[in-house]
């Protein structure tokens, strides 16, 4: 599992560089994300558009890593492509999370959700 970050006007952007997030990679998905958004700023972006699949264990992943970033910093999507959004949406995490078109949609405050 390889994720990539960077800061732009305030926002850290989290690049997943996978196309699963499954229960292989679960694990390390989450120690990954408890390091890239420890110092974050107050929002973070999790950008999924290479991701193709997520399994219950990777969703479970994406939910524990909102919930390590706490209260006093969010945990935003963007990117999803149409298997990983039905999959939010069949959960109803897509009523969970801020979902964004794109990362520019986040950059700019763009939703593709109601959240």
């Amino acid at each position: 599992m390889q994720l990539t970050q960077k800061d732009v006007d305030g926002v850290r952007v989290i690049e997943v560089e996978a196309s699963r997030i499954d229960a292989a990679v679960a694990i390390s998905f989450k120690d990954l994300m408890r390091e890239l958004s420890e110092d974050a700023p107050e929002r973070i972006v999790l950008d999924l558009k290479v991701v193709e699949f997520v399994d219950s264990s990777g969703l479970g992943a994406v939910v524990a890593a909102m919930k390590q970033v706490g209260t006093e910093r969010s945990l935003e999507l963007a990117g999803l492509t149409a298997m990983v959004a039905k999959v939010f949406a069949l959960t109803r995490m897509d009523s969970v999370f801020k979902i964004h078109t794109n990362v520019d949609d986040a950059l700019n405050g763009g939703y593709a959700n109601a959240s």
